[in-house]
């Protein structure tokens, strides 16, 4: 069953036993970022709320989807490939020829109907609503790292419409806190928001955004999932979660927001007021420089009655991020495959912080294939900025790095089977790419070779048992004394 809201997940997670509440006071001031950072590494951590934040009334929740176990909580499922399943149904949903046929549609389209956001006039966090003298001052929010540079919204969810075509979008980009009714927005060049943004630019308007702070679990996964351009990111938390995500309107500006929210903050971009954000403690594992970003200005606030103020923390691999990345990796599958139908798996190392690096198996089935794929998920939305792509055979498994590694070593010249490509869009905050969004790519064809592609050995056969001595031995397994059976 899907979560309403935040608070609905907590109870949850506290009957689940994956929840700890700390009660001794802590510190907004580098306190509570240290202590998450120390139970996200520990790799089965709680999610943790601090009930008692010095010079705050409001509670903060930490590490809330920190393990694959809280995230199949979070989205009610066991197999995140469904959520990519339902998308591709979507973009294969076409209507039928012949009334018979529309018919046998009608179940399938009331289906996705449910799944769409519905507007309504009121909801939880429309309980208390500041609009005179709405300040930042009163959310506990935290600084993470001893050189940052001031304090950072780290989990807030960024509602913004296209202005050309009003399709809303969700993002999570994390603000910087520099007055009562100041922040500045971290809106990298190819965010959508950052788009958003730049076409009202160049019309030299404001953009209108609201800020969510502690959305219901499948919300907050659809606001950092990297869904297809022109897909309503409300309509795909309602894919997540199978039922539409209700929405009010905000109060000082044209935006909708999920009506059982947390804390909304509505406010404007203002393309002519640039201010210096940064440097701040990056999940890369180093401080992103400081740079120029537009400005947030708040003019409202609607909240919640005793509000919960959910946030995370980064740093070096692997903390709370890299297992919402794992989802996304797990969730998208279906829609790469979508377009590149040879895929077989795809992984996306943690350690690489997921833009470093990626990497696919494919069934091989004529020479230069694997560089066809290579191109083709670097044309794919975020897996543009992806670093390096390493292709194998079916045969590996993309999540063994030892497999990946023996493939690497075994299955690939680095002459012939590395492709470097030059001036190509790269992460804004890859600390290594040698200009600013700017580097270059590599891909290693990790896959059997043919003598078309320059083989020209004799193939080598791989070494590998015979069926029926593995069955054997494992028939006898207990008998040697090894106890628990086991096949390797």
């Amino acid at each position: 069953m899907y979560f309403e809201n935040l608070r609905e997940y907590v109870e949850a997670l506290e009957k689940a036993g994956q929840l700890k509440r700390i009660r001794t006071q802590v510190s907004v001031d580098l306190e509570i970022a240290e202590i998450l950072r120390r139970v996200m590494y520990d790799n089965d951590g709680p999610a943790i709320l601090f009930e008692n934040v010095e010079g705050y009334d409001i509670p903060v929740l930490g590490n809330a989807f920190g393990s694959l176990r809280r995230l199949k909580m979070a989205l009610d499922m066991e197999n995140f490939e469904d959520i990519g399943e339902r998308v591709t149904e979507l973009t294969r949903l076409k209507m039928p020829h012949g009334l018979l046929n529309k018919f046998k549609m009608l179940p399938k389209l009331s289906e996705i109907s449910d799944y769409g956001p519905k507007s309504t006039g009121s909801g939880p966090v429309t309980e208390i609503i500041e609009m005179n003298n709405p300040t930042l001052d009163n959310l506990p929010i935290l600084k993470s790292f001893p050189n940052d540079s001031g304090r950072f919204i780290t989990f807030g969810i960024t509602v913004t419409k296209n202005p050309e075509t009003e399709v809303r979008n969700m993002g999570v980009y994390r603000l910087q806190v520099i007055g009562p009714k100041k922040a500045i927005m971290h809106w990298q060049i190819h965010k959508r928001g950052a788009l958003h943004f730049q076409i009202n630019k160049e019309k030299m308007q404001k953009t209108e955004v609201a800020i969510v702070i502690g959305a219901d679990p499948a919300t907050v996964f659809s606001a950092i999932a990297p869904v297809p351009e022109g897909l309503d990111k409300f309509l795909f938390a309602g894919l997540t979660r199978k039922k539409g995500v209700d929405l009010v309107k905000c109060k000082t500006v044209d935006v909708e927001v999920p009506a059982s929210a947390e804390i909304v903050l509505e406010g404007y971009v203002d393309p002519a007021e640039l201010n210096t954000e940064g440097p701040f403690g990056d999940h890369t594992g180093y401080y992103t420089p400081a740079e120029p970003y537009p400005t947030f200005t708040l003019t409202g606030i609607m909240m919640r009655k005793k509000p919960i103020y959910l946030t995370t923390v980064v740093g070096k691999p692997i903390l709370e991020d890299a297992y919402i990345g794992k989802v996304i990796e797990r969730a998208f599958l279906p829609l790469v495959r979508l377009f590149q139908p040879e895929v077989v798996d795809f992984s996306m190392p943690p350690a690489g912080w997921f833009q470093g690096m990626a990497i696919v198996s494919i069934k091989k089935r004529y020479p230069g294939q694997a560089k066809k794929v290579m191109m083709g998920l670097w044309g794919m939305g975020q897996l543009s900025l992806t670093k390096i792509l390493i292709v194998v055979d079916h045969d590996i498994n993309v999540h063994d790095m030892n497999d990946v590694i023996w493939a690497v070593t075994t299955r690939s010249d680095p002459k012939r089977d590395t492709i470097l490509i030059e001036n190509a869009p790269t992460d804004t905050l890859d600390p290594a790419s040698p200009l600013l969004n700017l580097g270059s790519k590599m891909g290693i064809d990790a896959t059997k070779k043919t003598r078309e592609e320059g083989y020209e050995r004799p193939i080598q056969e791989e070494a590998v048992p015979d069926e029926g001595t593995v069955r054997l031995v494992t028939s006898k397994w207990n008998e040697y004394g090894f106890g628990q059976q086991n096949t390797i």
